[in-house]
């Protein structure tokens, strides 16, 4: 990295936040360096490809209407998209008994079904009252903010079985219980995405398309831009600023810039160094936001069999450790595959179970849902993101009660030349790649005011 002394902009990580920064800082002319921590560029978005050419997503894979960065990078990248997979029957298997459905609307009975629209209506007529920008100072903010999602969720629903349902499709959002995330945040992030159907639904909702070559593609080609100025494998372990400069330190490197964008979850950002120590309110912050608990559990086969059925692979279910499964095959159908997330409290009980233990309780499950066929994979294989030393788990930062109203505000806010991306910061997508590339926009314009 010679040819870049003094760059204008480090960047911490090369996720679709800091890509996304790079790519603008270096169109308007300055000099720009990227340090990520990992061999590969994309972040909490990996697409792992298998010898016989077919590909899964790791992490974060689909796209949605609203989502207009993140597909207009895909054009400009040359990556197609395809629709997620929902011909057909879903499946809802509840205290071990199939129910199919067509449409979206499950299988309950009336005075469910009435309970469950009612909770999701006020959840969106209530976000509707969310400040964006600061959702800290929106109406009853306070209020909100002092309750979680489960206890409003109890207050709400004297219905069971559509509490239970609710929860299911809340811990699908989030990766974590209700339990654990403030009703202000729950808002706010639903008001992110538009509202709390967008978030939950595949057709016209947040799992609407998936990208042809897999998720991160977009991210590799635009890396492919600047490839010169990205160093892999360089975990930032210290972040020091003097004299109008900030300086990025590893095990073997030390890099100068005018300024320092750090592209990480709040939740890593405690593994870093920094001198001057940053503010406390920003430390208590990252401190108060931990990162989701999700596995997503893959099982190959050589077709999707469960079309034949007539059945779209899309399943919810309140037994066994993956409570939500998707038909992840390839647009062509030459493989079937099933995807299912673990989830919340059940990813943590599911961290005790050998791989093993974990294949058979995943295969389990996909046989009551779907048959004995579904028993036999080519391939099973699964990925726990807490697991990942630099993300510490998925999708993404969560704020308990008592955290957004006290100490969101300082999320954002620079400290010198130090700013500050990530989907977390965004306020529009909030905890999406779409929300990443916009967080990675703002950040780049901060540092380009200030050069």
């Amino acid at each position: 990295m010679s040819e870049l002394h003094s760059p204008d902009a480090i960047i911490v990580g090369a996720g679709y936040a800091g890509l996304t920064a790079a790519r603008i800082l270096t169109d308007a002319g300055k000099k720009v360096l990227v340090l990520e921590a990992r061999d590969r560029v994309g972040g909490r978005i990996h697409t792992k490809h298998l010898p016989d050419g077919t590909y899964i997503d790791l992490g974060g894979q689909w796209a949605g209407p609203g989502q207009d960065k993140l597909y207009a990078l895909a054009r400009e990248m040359g990556v197609a998209t395809f629709p997620t997979w929902d011909e057909g029957k879903s499946t809802l298997y509840f205290n071990e008994h199939v129910k199919r459905y067509k449409g979206l609307i499950p299988p309950l009975p009336i005075p469910a079904l009435l309970s469950l629209d009612t909770a999701i209506k006020r959840i969106n007529k209530l976000s509707k009252s969310i400040d964006l920008a600061e959702p800290w100072n929106s109406p009853h903010a306070k209020h909100w903010d002092g309750m979680t999602l489960e206890s409003w969720l109890r207050g709400q629903m004297s219905n069971r079985r559509a509490k239970d349902l609710l929860t299911i499709a809340a811990e699908a959002i989030f990766a974590v219980s209700p339990a654990e995330v403030s009703m202000l945040f729950a808002l706010f992030y639903a008001r992110s995405g538009k509202d709390f159907d967008t978030l939950m639904n595949i057709k016209g909702g947040a799992q609407q398309d998936r990208f042809i070559g897999g998720a991160d593609l977009p991210a590799r080609k635009l890396a492919e831009r600047f490839l010169h100025q990205i160093e892999l494998n360089h975990p930032v372990v210290k972040v020091s600023q003097e004299n109008g400069l900030v300086t990025a330190h590893g095990e073997s490197f030390s890099h100068t810039g005018k300024h320092l964008i750090m592209a990480l979850p709040p939740a890593i950002m405690g593994n870093i160094r920094f001198e001057p120590v940053l503010p406390p309110s920003k430390v208590q912050l990252y401190q108060r936001m931990p990162m989701g608990s999700v596995w997503k559990c893959y099982a190959i086969y050589d077709k999707p069999f469960w079309r034949e059925q007539g059945l779209n692979g899309l399943v919810a279910s309140n037994h066994g450790h993956t409570s939500v499964v998707f038909d992840n095959s390839p647009a062509d159908g030459s493989r079937g595959i099933l995807m299912g997330f673990v989830l919340a409290d059940k990813a943590r009980a599911f961290m005790d179970l050998d791989e093993a233990q974990r294949r058979s309780s995943i295969l389990d499950s996909f046989t009551r849902f779907f048959g004995p066929k579904a028993a036999e994979p080519i391939l099973y294989t699964d990925k726990s993101w807490a697991a990942e030393e630099f993300s510490g788990g998925c999708y993404t930062g969560i704020m308990g009660p008592n955290t957004m109203t006290t100490l969101g505000k300082h999320l954002r806010e620079p400290v010198g030349a130090i700013h500050f991306a990530g989907t977390e910061t965004s306020d529009v997508w909030n905890g999406y790649i779409e929300g990443a590339i916009r967080s990675g926009e703002r950040a780049a314009a901060e540092v380009l005011a200030r050069l």
